[in-house]
Parts: structure tokens; C-alpha cells; sequence
């Protein structure tokens, strides 16, 4: 048994794909199935159901790809003990990032990461907050840039900031004529919704629920992004609720639409997460670090705001 063959499985079991978990591990198919039918054959166990499609561990598999991610995970541990006592940051970060977020943080924070460390090898997805858990727990990525809380015990949190939620209405709102508006001003409008899986969606939806809104949408537009939202509030009304780093693409006639809420502002909380097991402590430090030197100063104090769940 080896660590490759545990590699291979992990692999397979991660893209349900014997071609797939090929590619990934950069083998030949045939040499990838090979060498997870000897592994098979030294512990005499069948490891994954191949008559299935997708295909599927074993009940006993499931078991064994859960011991060899553990290994694995502490095989990595040495190397990165000796990473962590270097002074520069030296490596290959893995970074998943939910859509709401990226496009407002990430160009500035990889500019800076680039420049600042010429040695350092980002890799960065864009997931929905359950991908990025799961990746998380089966060691395809390394942290995650989302909304919390989680709530889950594998999961370590380090809080960034605290993005303002604001809404954005249309000119012939009855709402445009207001400076500020709490979430019951929301009762009559049409909302703009993100799609499924967008933890976005559910943190509008429970500052709706507030209300006695009933006209969530009538129209179904499965979008996952922000600036559809904005455009669809322009040519069809309504109103949407907007992350506040987005309002730094608005044009000056976008930004007179757009209305902050009262006292306690609804904002989310924005975090580092990892696997409550990762260690590359230096490379977390410094995405941290640059992290916080874009942020404004008023996102990073919680006082007077109203974290809503996801």
C-alpha cells in the first residue's frame, strides 16, 4: 500500500470519475485504475461499486477513503512544518470564494499577494458556500471566503469584516423618495432574488421574512449574480438587496438608488475558514493580512449590526 494508491482512490471517491480523478492526478486512466485494483488486492476488499454510474465507494470503501484522507492530510503536515519555519511564504494555497464576494475583493488582494510574494501559487474557485465545506473536508481546496456563522465543528472561523447588506430600488418606487428604509418598507416591492445556493439568497430572504412580503419575485430568474440583479431592477423595477463592496462599480446615477437601512444595519459576516486540521499557518496570515488592508475600517467593527444567518 502507498500513498499514491491512497491519492488515487481520493481521488476517484472525490470525482466520482475514474477518467476524471485521472486527469486530476495527472496519470493515464488505465494506470490510475491499475494501481487502485492492486491496492484492492492487498487489502482483498472491493473499494468502489464500478457497476454504478456515477461511480460510488463500497460500504467498506468509505470507510477506507475516509482513513486515507486522514493520512494524507498528516502526510502534508510534515511538509508543511517545515514550510512554517521559513521566514518567506513559500507554497501553494488553495482558495475557494463564493461569487458574491470575489469580484469586489479578490482583484486587489491578489494584486498585492502577487507583488508581495513572488513565491507564493494561488489557486482560487469560485464555489457555493456548500461546495466550498465540502472541498474543505475532502482536502481539495485548502481555506474558504464566505459568509458565517456555519456551525460546524469541523470547520475552524477567523471573521473579517462585516459587509453592510443595502438596497437597491427602482426610480419609480414609492421607496426612492427615502434616505433610509428598514426591512417592513420592503412589504410592497418586488424583490430580485439570487438562485439556489447563493448563501445570499437565503440572508435576503430572512431579512424579507421580517415582512409581510408576499411578492418575493413573481417572475423565476435563475441568476448567480449581482450585477443581473441591479440590471434587472433597472429595466423591470422592484428592488434588490446588494452587498455594500459592490457599490464600487455603480455609476453616479446607480448610486442614487441606493437606500442604507436603519439602525441595527443588516450586514453579513465575512470569514476565513478552514479545516479545523490545516496548517499553513504563514500563507493564511498573509492573505489575511492583505485581506484587511482593503477593507474599510467601518466593515471590520460589529457594533450596532445585525448579523443575519445563512
Amino acid at each position: 500500500m502507498t500513498l499514491v494508491q491512497l491519492e488515487y482512490i481520493v481521488a476517484v471517491d472525490t470525482y466520482r470519475s475514474f477518467v476524471s480523478a485521472a486527469e486530476k492526478c495527472f496519470v493515464t486512466q488505465p494506470t490510475l485504475s491499475m494501481q487502485v485494483q492492486k491496492l484492492e488486492e492487498f487489502l482483498n476488499v472491493k473499494i468502489f461499486d464500478r457497476s454504478k454510474q456515477p461511480v460510488i465507494p463500497t460500504e467498506v470503501g468509505s470507510q477506507i477513503i475516509a482513513q486515507a484522507r486522514i493520512v494524507l492530510q498528516e502526510n502534508k503536515k510534515i511538509k508543511e512544518i517545515i514550510s512554517s519555519q521559513q521566514q518567506d511564504v513559500i507554497g501553494e494555497l488553495k482558495i475557494g470564494i463564493i461569487p458574491t464576494i470575489a469580484p469586489y475583493l479578490l482583484p486587489e488582494v491578489i494584486a498585492a499577494m502577487l507583488e508581495k510574494y513572488p513565491d507564493l501559487k494561488l489557486l482560487i474557485w469560485e464555489y457555493t458556500t456548500e461546495d466550498i465545506i465540502h472541498h474543505l473536508k475532502t482536502g481539495v481546496i485548502d481555506c474558504g471566503i464566505l459568509a458565517t456563522p456555519l456551525v460546524d465543528a469541523n470547520i475552524s472561523e477567523t471573521p473579517l469584516y462585516y459587509e453592510n447588506f443595502v438596497s437597491y430600488i427602482s426610480k419609480n418606487s414609492k421607496l426612492y423618495k427615502k434616505k433610509t428604509i428598514d426591512a417592513d418598507d420592503l412589504e410592497d416591492e418586488n424583490i430580485w432574488l439570487l438562485n439556489e445556493g447563493h448563501c445570499m439568497r437565503t440572508q435576503v430572504l430572512n431579512i424579507c421574512r421580517s415582512t409581510k412580503n408576499n411578492r418575493l419575485q413573481s417572475l423565476t430568474y435563475n441568476t448567480g449574480s449581482v450585477e443581473t440583479l441591479i440590471r434587472m431592477v433597472d429595466v423591470n423595477d422592484g428592488a434588490t438587496l446588494l452587498p455594500e463592496l459592490a457599490l464600487a462599480d455603480l455609476n453616479a446615477k446607480q448610486l442614487n438608488k441606493v437606500r442604507y437601512f436603519k439602525t441595527p444595519e443588516p450586514v453579513r459576516e465575512i470569514s476565513l475558514v478552514t479545516h479545523k486540521n490545516f496548517i499553513k499557518k504563514r500563507m493564511l496570515n498573509a492573505l489575511k493580512e492583505e485581506i484587511l488592508t482593503v477593507i474599510p475600517k467601518q466593515m471590520k467593527q460589529r457594533k450596532k449590526k445585525d448579523v443575519i444567518g445563512i
